[in-house]
C-alpha cells in the first residue's frame, strides 16, 4: 500500500512550486532529507538529483533520483514525478517513485503526493517496513507538508517551525511526566505532601493529573507548530497517479 498525503495551502501557486522544486528550499522543509542537490543534467530526459538522509549521528545514506515537472496543464494543475534509488546496504528503502500534484482549489492549492517504494532485507525488511518504517514515512511526509504550509501562509521559516515543535513537545512531555509522578504517588503519599490543603486535595490531584495527560496527548498543536494531523492521509475516492508520473517511473533512477 502506497503513501498518500494532501495539504491545503493558501498561497501563491508559483511560490509553492518554487519552494518544492528548488533543492535548496526543498531540503529546508522536508524532514525526510538532509541534503538535496541537482546533478549535471543530461542532454535529453528528466533532471537528476542526489539526496542524503542522516539516519543516525555519524550515519548518512545517499541515493540518486530523476524527476520531471509539468509547469502547467490546461486545467491549471501542475505535476512533478520522480523515481529514486539508494544503493547503500544500510538503507531500508531500495528504490521507489511517486508524484506531487498542485491543484488550484478555491482560495488555495491542494498540494498532494502519492508514492511507494521497495523495502530492502527480504521478508524481515518487509515486516519492519509495514510495522514501523511506512507509518513513520507517512507521518514525516505529512508533518513536512504542514511545515511547508506554515512557511507559505504565515512566514514561519522551517527552522523556526522545528523549534516551535520541539518546544511544544518538551512542554507536553514534562506535563505527562509530572502527572505520572502524581498518579504513581497515590492518595496516601499525596495526603502527606498536601496535608495543609486538606484530604480532598489528595484525591483531586490524581483526577487533575489524568486530565492533564489527556490534554497533553490530544490537544490540537499551536497554530505555529507543524502537525501531521492537519493533512489528509487517505486519497479521496480512487485517486490515480498522473500520466507524467508513469512516464518518469518507467526509467531507472540512476
Amino acid at each position: 500500500m502506497g503513501i498518500y498525503v494532501e495539504a491545503k495551502v493558501r498561497g501563491d501557486l508559483d511560490e509553492l512550486w518554487r519552494r518544492t522544486q528548488d533543492p535548496a528550499c526543498h531540503q529546508r522543509w522536508d524532514l525526510r532529507f538532509t541534503e538535496i542537490e541537482p546533478l549535471p543534467a543530461p542532454a535529453e530526459g528528466p533532471a537528476r538529483f542526489r539526496y542524503a538522509t542522516r539516519v543516525l549521528p555519524g550515519l548518512t545514506v545517499a541515493g540518486t533520483g530523476v524527476h520531471a515537472g509539468e509547469k502547467e496543464r490546461g486545467d491549471g494543475t501542475r505535476t512533478s514525478a520522480l523515481r529514486f534509488s539508494c544503493p547503500h546496504p544500510l538503507s531500508p528503502l531500495a528504490d521507489g517513485g511517486g508524484y506531487w500534484r498542485y491543484v488550484p482549489d478555491g482560495d488555495g492549492i491542494r498540494f498532494l503526493t502519492g508514492y511507494d517504494y521497495r523495502a530492502r532485507w527480504g521478508r524481515p525488511g518487509a515486516l519492519l517496513d509495514r510495522l514501523t518504517l511506512r507509518p513513520l514515512m507517512g507521518w514525516a511526509t505529512a508533518w513536512s507538508f504542514d511545515r511547508l504550509r506554515l512557511w507559505l501562509e504565515h512566514g514561519i521559516t522551517p527552522e523556526r517551525a522545528l523549534r516551535n515543535w520541539i518546544a511544544e513537545m518538551v512542554v507536553r512531555t514534562l506535563v505527562i511526566a509530572a502527572s505520572c509522578v502524581v498518579l504513581l504517588a497515590g492518595p496516601p503519599r499525596l495526603a502527606a505532601v498536601v496535608g495543609p490543603l486538606g484530604p480532598e486535595a489528595a484525591f483531586t490531584l490524581p483526577l487533575l493529573a489524568a486530565l492533564a495527560i489527556t490534554l497533553a496527548l490530544i490537544k490540537t498543536p499551536l497554530t505555529g507548530t507543524p502537525a501531521a494531523r492537519r493533512c489528509l492521509r487517505t486519497p479521496p475516492l480512487r485517486s490515480r497517479a498522473p500520466r507524467s508520473a508513469a512516464l518518469v517511473l518507467e526509467g531507472p533512477a540512476s
